[in-house]
């Protein structure tokens, strides 16, 4: 699917309604554009996380929260 839109002066755009029907996305949902080194772009619906059900998995990961934990998995 080829859709084309154009971009206002405040770097704005609309989805072509198309492009939201194959995404399956509507007002309010979030997206994720990912940029490639050769410059193409990728635009993905993204799910909002449950931060309450994180905070919960949180608490069960403490074995890895140690400082040789911190210093081997700094750079990720």
């Amino acid at each position: 699917m080829l859709a084309v839109g154009k971009i206002t002066a405040k770097g704005q755009t609309t989805i072509p309604r198309d492009v939201r029907a194959a995404l399956h996305v509507a007002p309010g949902d979030l997206i994720a554009w990912e940029v490639s080194a050769d410059g193409t772009a990728t635009v993905r619906r993204v799910q909002p996380l449950d931060i309450e059900y994180l905070r919960a998995v949180e608490g069960t990961l403490s074995e890895w929260s140690g400082k040789a934990d911190e210093e081997a998995y700094r750079e990720l």
